[in-house]
């Protein structure tokens, strides 16, 4: 098969004629139809993960064919079409059990602990616990823009956000999680501020239902980008993401809500540790939460939003591309922003 491999954090990966993923006894192969390149890709390019082993192949979010099924798998035969959450649970651990799969204790995840979807085929663990069948009719490019990053997004801003009409919600980077938690939070009937230092993803925030947008003019560093939404707000959001990931971002989210307003971290913190102000936390009673995917019995309710046009995934796709392409589109990451929306590679 033809793959991206990485062989050195931070070089050039190069597209190969790689071997066919073996089966996994519990697990499927699936020919990949379409992937998303998603920032978090970057990140284990550029050597931020240390579950990776090089070479690797990365690729995380996917939607395909299963072509093979293990001998232990029950519910899953080739010709399925699916696609499956970022991270892919044992099914038998006490989070599992307890039906919190997205934050599994013996998780494996497939781009970073294995070879990923960057390749015409891909295999993935645990089948019966972690493929998500794909309702008819809904094109892969769609489905795999799915993703971690809107999966990720809906659970933040439904189960931890608890967004309720007429609520504000602050959304802090408007890549493809920002993007996807706009949508998500206007369907809900929410007022949405999208925050963002590019005027193209700010734009692409408005054009998805935000009601205002702050960008870098009076609003240069975290402490001035919070009086600006808690301006606009009449107050602070009663709802906050950071959707980008950094000390920065993290800091105005919280700073930008009003009293018992709800804070939730999506993006990755990988700028090293982060300062929080606690004291705000205590007096005005905020909630702080972490986000980490969702797990595949989520689903369905989300599906439904989907096929039923609640929520149009098609607006969130910027571009697709070849599998040729996606190395440069790996290194376009490096750089500020040129676009906005996702990129989905077609293999």
């Amino acid at each position: 098969m033809r793959a991206v491999v990485v062989t050195e954090h931070g070089a050039a990966p190069s597209v190969v004629e790689s071997p066919r993923p073996a089966c996994p006894p519990h697990g499927v192969v699936v020919r990949v139809a379409a992937t998303g390149v998603c920032r978090s890709d970057w990140h284990g390019w550029q050597g931020h993960d240390p579950d990776i082993t090089l070479p690797y192949v990365p690729g995380h979010e996917l939607a395909g064919t299963v072509v093979e099924a293990g001998p232990d798998v029950v519910e899953w035969t080739a010709g399925d079409v699916v696609t499956v959450p970022f991270v892919c649970a044992c099914g038998e651990c006490e989070a599992c059990l307890a039906g919190e799969q997205q934050v599994c204790e013996r998780q494996t995840q497939p781009g970073f602990t294995q070879n990923g979807s960057f390749a015409q085929y891909v295999a993935l663990d645990h089948a019966d616990v972690n493929l998500v069948r794909l309702p008819a009719g809904l094109s892969p490019v769609t489905a795999a823009a799915l993703g971690c990053r809107f999966a990720t997004a809906y659970r933040a801003v439904t189960v931890h956000g608890r967004v309720q009409p007429g609520q504000w919600v602050a959304v802090h980077g408007c890549g493809g999680v920002g993007l996807s938690a706009v949508m998500i939070a206007v369907a809900a009937g929410a007022r949405v501020v999208a925050v963002d230092v590019s005027a193209a993803a700010r734009d692409a925030a408005a054009r998805l239902g935000a009601e205002v947008a702050v960008g870098p003019d009076g609003a240069d560093d975290a402490d001035a980008v919070a009086r600006a939404v808690r301006a606009v707000t009449g107050g602070g959001a009663h709802v906050s993401l950071d959707a980008l990931g950094s000390s920065e971002t993290a800091r105005a989210s919280l700073l930008g809500l009003r009293r018992r307003g709800r804070h939730v971290q999506v993006g990755l913190l990988l700028d090293g540790p982060t300062p929080l102000p606690m004291d705000r936390v205590v007096a005005w009673e905020l909630e702080l939460y972490g986000s980490h995917g969702m797990a595949a019995h989520e689903y369905a309710a989300m599906l439904a939003r989907v096929v039923a046009g609640e929520l149009d995934l098609d607006r969130l796709v910027g571009a697709v591309i070849g599998l040729d392409e996606v190395p440069a589109a790996l290194a376009a990451m490096s750089g500020p922003p040129t676009g906005a929306g996702m990129t989905v590679a077609v293999p």
